[in-house]
């Protein structure tokens, strides 16, 4: 069975960031272990989760609340990953490789909430 949410590009992108998320908090110092990396593996998960989620909601509101609540993990995992590299904890490299990725997630999920929200107006309530 293969649930919608699976199709969505934004979604396949949003899995893709976990993985390099992952990866790169692997090489975070110990000290980090409780600290930036959970966080940044937290918000990564959550921009993911929160797309599959909205994307099986019924109402086009609540679609459109998970996709603005996965939009803002986006945000939070940007400041989080340039805070990493200002610790010295990711290259300019790979600050720069997610953050064209965190980008181009937060543009598609600004174009699916616009979709939702404006479906959600031509629909009688």
């Amino acid at each position: 069975m293969e649930y919608y949410y699976e199709k969505l590009e934004v979604w396949q992108k949003a899995r893709n960031v976990v993985k390099l998320i992952y990866q790169e908090t692997e090489k975070f110092p110990n000290s980090e272990l409780f600290g930036l990396s959970i966080q940044m593996r937290r918000a990564a998960v959550s921009v993911a989760s929160n797309i599959a989620e909205g994307s099986c909601r019924t109402s086009e509101k609540d679609k459109s609340r998970f996709y603005e609540i996965s939009y803002g993990s986006v945000v939070e995992l940007r400041v989080q990953a340039t805070l990493a590299h200002d610790l010295k904890y990711l290259s300019d490299e790979n600050l720069n490789l997610l953050i064209q990725e965190f980008d181009q997630i937060a543009r598609m999920l600004s174009g699916l909430r616009r979709r939702t929200i404006n479906r959600g107006k031509s629909t009688p309530q």
